[in-house]
């Protein structure tokens, strides 16, 4: 169990890590910017070789990596024609894309990952009716166990889920279904019926029901390359924009920061996905290659959105932002992760529930 959680967070976490810094590195070749290193992982170095002017390195803490750009620094002796390809001597326009490539590569391979998959077929919920609540909207309109819903006010359906968004999105005006029960077609008019609830972030809130649940049959559902790729980009828009709004969630108090995870939740749930299949598996290295994406985007120092704030700030006062104010806002961003990082790793021990872990907490709360 350990070692399948292990081998499958290294792999995941390799290939976002590669292909977020591919993006760094193909922008950087792109304009002649020299580079001088691309390495996965952090700190001491386990193997190397160099290709050209590049050395290409796997070090040791395998949570990150880095592209090294020349002239990406301070104090480097550079000849003219280095000076030529450095990055700092750069218009700032080129500087932004080549950091902007980092996060956009993460985007770009979710968007590779969910189009790959409708086309090689996902699984969905069909619309077989399973159990019809008594009292329902659809009970008292007549909706039986077994009916099969194929359309909804003249709409084909056959999706569970797309069916949902229709009732919701009625907001309680009557609908006609369309059922198939025992090969005949009957035709039901249903009121949908606000229910009160919660949202994903836990808030109160109502929503649309005709009071039936999936039988829990599944249909494989494959699309067209061009249907897949803009499904593919509808479902990345959907995570990325969740992504933000759990972030000012957390930020507002309504949703607790003990959801967070780090690396040991990730391989969990890492491990888990590889037992239900490479499909589930690469579907989650799409979800978080998104979630890079978006945290990296965020202005805070040392992250790819820090030096994007700094750049964009350049641009608008037309001269760069003082060294002393960005070793500073570096410092301080540096120490926002650090931070964060014992806390998510704190949740993830917790979540563990070891009980010497456990013992050692309460000897410092009494």
């Amino acid at each position: 169990m350990v070692g399948i959680n292990i081998v499958s967070v290294v792999v995941l976490l390799g290939i976002l890590i590669f292909v977020h810094e591919l993006g760094h590195f193909l922008m950087a070749k792109y304009f002649d910017v020299g580079v001088q290193k691309f390495s996965l992982g952090f700190g001491r170095k386990l193997i190397g070789k160099k290709v050209g002017e590049t050395e290409y390195l796997l070090s040791l803490v395998p949570l990150g990596g880095y592209v090294k750009l020349l002239g990406d620094g301070e104090g480097e002796e550079l000849s003219p024609e280095e000076e030529r390809r450095s990055f700092n001597r750069q218009s700032v326009w080129k500087r932004i894309a080549i950091v902007f490539a980092g996060p956009l590569f993460n985007f770009m391979l979710a968007i590779l990952i969910f189009a790959g998959v409708h086309m090689y077929g996902a699984p969905a919920l069909n619309t077989v009716v399973g159990d019809v609540q008594e009292g329902s909207a659809a009970y008292e309109a007549g909706m039986m166990s077994g009916d099969v819903i194929q359309s909804i006010d003249g709409k084909r359906v056959g999706r569970w889920d797309r069916m949902a968004v229709m009732i919701v999105e009625s907001a309680g005006k009557e609908m006609s279904f369309t059922v198939l029960r025992q090969g005949v077609a009957r035709e039901l008019r249903i009121t949908p019926r606000p229910t009160p609830g919660k949202n994903i972030f836990g808030e109160e809130t109502t929503t649309f029901k005709i009071g039936v649940s999936p039988a829990g049959q599944t249909i494989i559902e494959r699309q067209n390359p061009v249907q897949a790729v803009w499904t593919a980009l509808k479902q990345t828009w959907f995570i990325t924009k969740l992504t933000l709004i759990s972030i000012v969630k957390i930020l507002e108090g309504v949703i607790s920061p003990r959801t967070l995870g780090g690396p040991i939740l990730i391989a969990q749930m890492a491990g888990a996905q590889v037992k239900e299949g490479l499909i589930p598996f690469i579907l989650f290295m799409a979800l978080l290659s998104i979630n890079l994406g978006v945290l990296n985007l965020l202005p805070i120092p040392v992250l790819d959105g820090g030096h994007l704030l700094f750049y964009f700030l350049e641009a608008v006062r037309g001269k760069p932002v003082g060294v002393k104010t960005r070793e500073r806002a570096q410092q301080i961003g540096f120490v926002i992760l650090v931070m964060l990082m014992i806390f998510v790793i704190m949740m993830d021990i917790d979540r563990l529930d070891v009980k010497i872990v456990n013992d050692f907490t309460k000897i410092f709360t009494k």
